[in-house]
């Protein structure tokens, strides 16, 4: 990953006399998200009259702002021509359907063979965008609906949409244990203390907050529709483990495989075979950047989660016929 640089100038007005300077300046730079400017007044590359100052300094009118713009760019990821199955598009933004598998950053193991390097093969430009455009992600093994933008100013819409939670994020989850109704998991997030590789409930934590409702309920497994809002990493696997239903099939917070009672040999196949998590990213829906109307994209579940939630229902069926 590279910098890209750039120097911007800006006048305050005499009407913001005696504003604070984050906000003055996120007027004066409405491209880049509060976020974003936060950290570059810390960095000190937000400078007001030369002059490094604090987020909550009060600005005078008609001073000089220099901003010196660092952002982090993907020039150095490969485009690859991987297919996607694209849901939407237009200039601002682009959203797919990412299949369990793809990785969506490059990283060590991950070279190439990326969400990223399919991303700049169909559009190039995104080479000078932070991430390549991408403002949210799924993990590898999680299928379902992202959002990637195309330029920045929709790149900084997106962030801002979901810092304020007004992204509406909706998940598909098989989990373990036949659930008897709905509720809210709210309990904060972090890196766990001794496998840097996972996440886990910590009192000291970030916050995160996961809403769930039954979809359908089997014999020892549920169907749960999940809604973020907040979107920590591992957010829901860890919360359905922290609950003790984990998510079916996940590698890192699973635990043993349960079978329910008298299981037929196919749902035992199913259940053993299924070497991912059952999640899927099913709705996204956000306000388009430049026309502010409402754009929602939902993505099919695929094959593997159909047939996993088929191979539940008929023991089901099975199980209840049994016993009349």
């Amino acid at each position: 990953m590279t910098d890209s640089r750039q120097t911007l100038t800006a006048t305050v007005p005499d009407a913001a006399a005696g504003r604070r300077f984050d906000a003055v300046l996120a007027e004066l730079f409405p491209d880049y998200s509060r976020s974003r400017l936060a950290a570059w007044i810390k960095t000190g590359d937000a400078r007001l009259n030369g002059r490094e100052v604090r987020p909550r300094d009060p600005v005078q009118g008609g001073e000089t702002v220099e901003l010196n713009v660092v952002l982090d760019t993907q020039t150095h990821a490969i485009a690859e021509d991987i297919a996607l199955d694209v849901l939407y598009e237009d200039a601002e933004v682009i959203v797919l359907d990412k299949p369990a598998g793809l990785v969506v950053h490059p990283g060590a193991g991950n070279p190439a063979g990326t969400l990223v390097n399919a991303l700049l093969h169909r559009d190039p430009s995104l080479a000078a965008l932070p991430r390549a455009g991408i403002v949210h992600r799924l993990d590898k093994d999680t299928s379902g609906v992202m959002v990637v933008a195309r330029t920045l100013p929709a790149h900084t819409s997106l962030v801002d949409q979901l810092s304020a939670r007004e992204v509406h994020r909706q998940y598909l989850a098989v989990v373990v244990g036949a659930l008897v109704s709905g509720g809210t998991a709210n309990a904060a997030i972090d890196r766990h203390p001794r496998d840097r590789l996972r996440m886990a409930v910590r009192e000291d934590g970030r916050d995160a907050v996961t809403h769930y409702r039954l979809r359908e309920r089997f014999r020892a497994h549920t169907l749960l529709e999940c809604r973020l809002e907040t979107g920590r990493t591992h957010q829901i696997r860890v919360h359905m483990q922290h609950f003790k239903h984990p998510i079916v099939g996940d590698p890192l917070y699973g635990g043993p495989l349960k079978l329910p009672k008298g299981a037929s040999d196919s749902l035992v196949e199913a259940l053993r075979g299924f070497k991912r998590q059952a999640l899927h990213a099913e709705t996204l829906e956000f306000v388009h950047p430049v026309s502010g109307e409402p754009v929602r994209c939902t993505a099919p579940v695929p094959a593997d989660m159909l047939q996993l939630i088929a191979e539940l229902r008929a023991d089901s069926r099975a199980a209840a016929e049994a016993g009349r």
